[in-house]
């Protein structure tokens, strides 16, 4: 019997690219944040075509039981004293969780809780991170390189980015050449 062996798509772990064929490219640009950054006039001062992040995706097939499996490549900057980062999301399907890998630069993920209980864990290359359901979460580059994370999620997960409207509960900024945490004060 002659069984074809098929070669599958790879993930060069150097830098996060997909080698593979039909991937799905999306840029975030500054401009398409609206409301992300706190300091709103050192946003708009951004021109709003600055790349701010790539997610790459490996076509898949969707439904129940499938998954989905892409990198996401933050670059670094600062918007004010806060880091660039990506908007950030809970899962429509709120029990769904994700896995993120760190494949190269610093940075850190926040996860939140929907009571707004908020928590910060270091990314870097090897790092593995496991995000429950009814977790938001978002990735904040601290470093001076691309941060570049490898997701694997449910096809079925969705994202709710309207549940974060009011932002997140931590920023993450650079103050007296030091990264800190800071509370939001909403209301």
């Amino acid at each position: 019997m002659n069984i074809p062996v098929i070669m599958p798509p790879g993930v060069a772990f150097q830098n996060g690219h997909f080698t593979a064929e039909n991937i799905i490219n999306k840029t975030t640009h500054s401009g398409d944040l609206v409301g992300v950054f706190h300091d709103e006039a050192a946003w708009l001062a951004l021109p709003a075509n600055t790349p701010i992040y790539q997610v790459e995706m490996l076509q898949s097939a969707q439904g129940e039981g499938e998954l989905f499996v892409g990198t996401t490549h933050l670059n670094p900057g600062r918007v004010g004293d806060e880091f660039y980062m990506t908007r950030g999301h809970f899962h429509q399907r709120r029990e769904q969780g994700e896995v993120y890998i760190g494949l190269r630069g610093t940075g850190l993920l926040l996860l939140q809780d929907e009571q707004g209980k908020a928590r910060l864990e270091q990314v870097s290359t090897g790092s593995v991170h496991i995000i429950p359901g009814a977790t938001a979460h978002r990735l904040i580059n601290t470093g001076s390189e691309v941060l570049s994370t490898l997701a694997v999620w449910p096809t079925i997960a969705g994202h709710d980015y309207a549940a974060l409207a009011q932002g997140f509960a931590l920023r993450v900024v650079l103050q007296d050449d030091k990264i800190q945490a800071k509370e939001v004060q909403n209301g």
